[in-house]
């Protein structure tokens, strides 16, 4: 970080929500001419901390990247949790929609969005999708254990069934942490969390909102959905279940095996670690390809 000139170092800042809540956010300004600009959403429980080597690269091929914490994670999280009222759809229509209209505002560079897990679920729930000129994903699924691995699905029962309950009866909020997993999370996203994975195509299959379903048919953007093969929580076939969901959206999707690539391990978490960066490579020449 040192060796970049000062006017590319990354500084914080923050930023007011739709409703006025301050979210923590990091700015890394563009190396050179602008191509672009880039936010990257990141996934349930996952602290902005963890994507800044994704963001220094992208920075360094041009892009001025924004990354941030959604309430309740991170920086943007109350010192407790008890009590604090968020959800899922919270980090979508107050969280990253605000940090969309103020990161297109005053410029006419492209604006493309990096979602990781949750963070590619959220596209479908803003209400100012249109602003972005395209979308990549890295490790999108459904969340029902059906679509993982045999061996992975007794854990998850286990967590939804046995430990989630119990830890959030205790402690009034998913003690995440406690368990090696990540950030805490506040109570609503524990519970919607819960609710969903227990559907196949997720929160598309929740009849107590269809709106969600009627919002994700009204996307655009082009997309494309990567997803390795040694995602025990994302396999293939589970974004395939999802993407669905973006029905009028130009979408592709890209099954990943990690070992025939080089790229060792990736699963879940490895699509943001400095052995994946091939795979940034290929997720800024995407966004390169939409501009010609």
């Amino acid at each position: 970080m040192s060796q970049l000139p000062p006017g590319a170092r990354p500084h914080r800042l923050t930023l007011p929500a739709a409703d006025g809540y301050a979210l923590a956010a990091t700015s890394y300004p563009a190396i050179g001419a602008e191509r672009a600009r880039l936010i990257v959403a990141g996934a349930t429980g996952v602290p902005q901390g963890f994507y800044r080597r994704f963001a220094e690269y992208s920075s360094a091929r041009g892009y001025s990247v924004l990354t941030f914490d959604y309430r309740g994670v991170g920086e943007s999280a109350p010192r407790s949790l008890r009590g604090f009222e968020a959800d899922f759809l919270d980090w979508a229509r107050l969280d990253l929609s605000a940090v969309v209209d103020q990161f297109s505002a005053g410029g006419d560079a492209p604006l493309y969005l990096v979602g990781h897990s949750y963070g590619g679920h959220a596209l479908g729930l803003l209400p100012n999708h249109a602003r972005i000129d395209g979308m990549y994903m890295f490790g999108v699924g459904a969340g029902w254990h059906g679509w993982m691995p045999r061996r992975e699905r007794p854990r998850v029962w286990l967590m939804w069934s046995v430990i989630g309950p119990l830890i959030t009866r205790w402690k009034g909020r998913l003690a995440w942490s406690m368990l090696g997993m990540g950030e805490d999370l506040p109570i609503g996203v524990y519970r919607q969390w819960k609710r969903w994975c227990n559907y196949p195509r997720y929160f598309f299959d929740d009849p107590t909102v269809p709106e969600i379903a009627e919002g994700f048919a009204r996307v655009r953007t082009p997309i494309l959905a990567l997803n390795a093969t040694d995602d025990l929580w994302a396999p293939p076939r589970s974004r395939d279940a999802f993407m669905s969901g973006y029905r009028h959206a130009p979408w592709h999707g890209i099954d990943v095996e990690p070992a025939s690539r080089g790229l060792g391990k990736l699963g879940h978490m490895g699509y943001f670690r400095q052995h994946a960066e091939p795979l940034w490579a290929g997720a800024l020449d995407w966004f390169e390809g939409l501009g010609r």
